[in-house]
């Protein structure tokens, strides 16, 4: 196992496991489609209670200035009958803002601002009872309609800030994690309270029953249990040791049939520990099963960064005493897995894990020796295996004339008709490909340089005392313009325009020039007619260009990793 860690990742299944959240401090959070294996979709730049519609980008803001501390997925039903039951995605922040998103509307359903001042620490939600509870920093836990996020109560459950809190399906015992860990009943009475952890509780939970409460500090390795029966004892019962503190925590108590305890946590690192014993003696001297990942000792010690873990787990029907079923999702946060794996009391479980998605440089690549050897091997030709040697490689034909996105066409005749008349007429080259430069200047994004134009002719009188080709000081530049007629202005716009949009010139040494022209000479290049169309087309160019930015940097950074390990493999050719 890498050296990954996951302390400040937020994760969360949706209650059916059909779907699995999760966030990593940079505001964007990611819902994966566990049945698939694939991103179903992503928030970011949250709009506010009044703009529901996610799609629409709020200006001023972005997804980096939102910092999520806690997350719930919780489903309730409807009130009319035969309608289908209503699943939110809840999320508290550091700002103390309460929000709920319809993830299958893509929606933002409602916010409560400021509902508890120096952040939100803990959401829980009472399923039979359909109410979500939240705690603070402001030590209030507060009770709030889950279809609206109206406030229906609050009481103060301690004087410093709540870090962990957790309710019983039924909503009538609410546990909260401060200094001290109490409970509270329904009525919001305390009903009984524990010493706790000497740190800040990060994770709880309590038993369907109510009668377990499971916690866990913060640098603190081990797992408490703590019985809730009303009594004045303040200690737990129960310690479970670990390697690492716990993230992540998901247990079972049932004592109907004898199975009794379960206990599933998930480190910092993410290894996942698993305990199970029928009584409270019997869990605390049991061995916990160890499930982690057979990683490449090479990988991890390159890439600790980007080590494989566990990130939540899910505690599903158990098939014997000693065994569970569990839910996993695991791996690398670009790319998770998920499967459902038998785990059995003591026995430790290594997982296999995928590098799909990942880039990696040439020196890490997962081929084997041998198969290295049969990449570089070479295959004699007989008789045996000859016949298909000959044969034609299949090609892809070209179908962009007839299928050519309409939208995307631009008003420049001339450049389509010479480019329609162009021959191609090459020895050993496929008629009906088409080259990358010709396909540009057939959507008149780029023009035919070599044919000498009256546009050219009248660059070249224009631009006689500028020097375009290279960084002109400001001062210099806006002294040339300023000399310059406004008739004279407005024709050697066209000029830069025309070099822009051709290439014939770098946009770092015409867009300075553009910009000067239309600053000092705006005014009566506007009010000219013909110009109009001058500065339509270069809004079209400028808007063009400015939303294909982000693929290019895209793609610039993919070729220079392709041309880094290219040349990676020149120089141990060579050596």
């Amino acid at each position: 196992m890498g050296s990954s860690n996951i302390k400040d990742i937020l994760t969360c299944f949706s209650p059916s496991l059909d779907f699995f959240a999760v966030t990593s401090g940079d505001g964007r959070i990611k819902i994966w489609d566990t049945l698939k294996g694939q991103l179903q979709t992503e928030f970011s730049d949250i709009v506010s209670s009044e703009e529901t519609n996610l799609l629409t980008k709020p200006e001023n803001r972005g997804h980096l200035s939102i910092d999520y501390t806690c997350m719930k997925w919780v489903t309730f039903e409807k009130k009319k009958k035969r309608k289908l039951d209503t699943s939110f995605l809840v999320l508290g922040t550091g700002s103390g803002d309460v929000l709920a998103l319809d993830v299958s509307a893509g929606q933002l359903k409602w916010k409560i601002n400021d509902c508890h001042p120096g952040g939100v620490t803990a959401i829980a939600f009472a399923s039979r009872r359909s109410c979500l509870y939240t705690s603070g920093a402001d030590g209030m836990v507060c009770e709030l309609d889950p279809t609206t996020g109206n406030l229906l109560r609050n009481f103060k459950a301690s004087t410093k800030a709540v870090s962990s809190l957790s309710v019983s399906p039924d909503g009538k015992t609410i546990v909260t994690a401060a200094s001290q860990m109490k409970i509270f009943g329904s009525d919001h009475k305390k009903i009984q309270k524990f010493t706790g952890h000497p740190g800040a509780v990060r994770c709880m939970t309590l038993s369907k029953d109510g009668k377990y409460v499971f916690s866990s500090a913060v640098g603190e390795r081990y797992v408490a249990v703590w019985q809730v029966d009303g009594s004045k004892k303040q200690s737990a019962s129960c310690a479970l040791a670990m390697e690492h503190p716990s993230v992540y925590l998901d247990c079972r108590y049932d004592d109907a049939d004898g199975a009794g305890f379960y206990v599933l946590a998930i480190s910092e690192v993410g290894v996942c520990y698993f305990w199970c014993g029928k009584a409270i003696e019997e869990l605390r001297k049991a061995k916990p099963a160890r499930i982690s990942f057979s990683v490449e000792d090479t990988y991890d010690k390159n890439n600790k960064g980007v080590s494989a873990a566990i990130y939540a787990a899910n505690i599903q029907s158990t098939a014997d005493p000693t065994a569970i079923s569990i839910f996993l999702a695991h791996g690398f946060l670009i790319k998770p897995s998920f499967e459902k794996i038998m785990v059995h009391h003591g026995e430790d479980l290594q997982l296999n894990t995928t590098r799909n998605g990942l880039l990696l440089p040439l020196s890490q690549s997962r081929k084997t020796k041998k198969q290295m050897d049969l990449q570089t091997g070479a295959t004699t030709l007989d008789r045996a295996n000859a016949e298909g040697a000959l044969l034609p490689v299949p090609k892809v034909l070209d179908h962009y004339r007839i299928k050519q996105d309409q939208s995307f066409k631009l008003d420049n005749s001339q450049a389509v008709s010479t480019v329609t008349k162009a021959n191609f007429d090459v020895p050993g080259v496929d008629a009906t490909a088409c080259p990358m430069e010709n396909r540009l200047k057939t959507l008149g994004i780029i023009s035919d340089l070599d044919v000498p134009t009256a546009k050219s002719t009248r660059a070249s009188s224009l631009l006689k005392e500028i020097d375009i080709g290279t960084t002109v000081p400001p001062k210099k530049m806006r002294a040339a313009i300023l000399s310059m007629q406004p008739s004279d202005a407005s024709k050697i716009l066209n000029v830069f325009v025309d070099m822009w949009q051709s290439r014939s010139c770098s946009g770092k040494y015409v867009l300075p020039w553009i910009y000067n022209t239309l600053v000092h000479h705006g005014h009566h290049i506007l009010s000219q007619e013909p110009e109009n169309a001058t500065i339509a087309s270069l809004y079209k160019i400028a808007k063009s260009k400015g939303s294909a930015t982000q693929s290019l940097l895209q793609l610039s950074g993919r070729l220079q990793l392709v041309t880094a390990q290219l040349n990676a493999m020149l120089l141990s050719a060579t050596t």
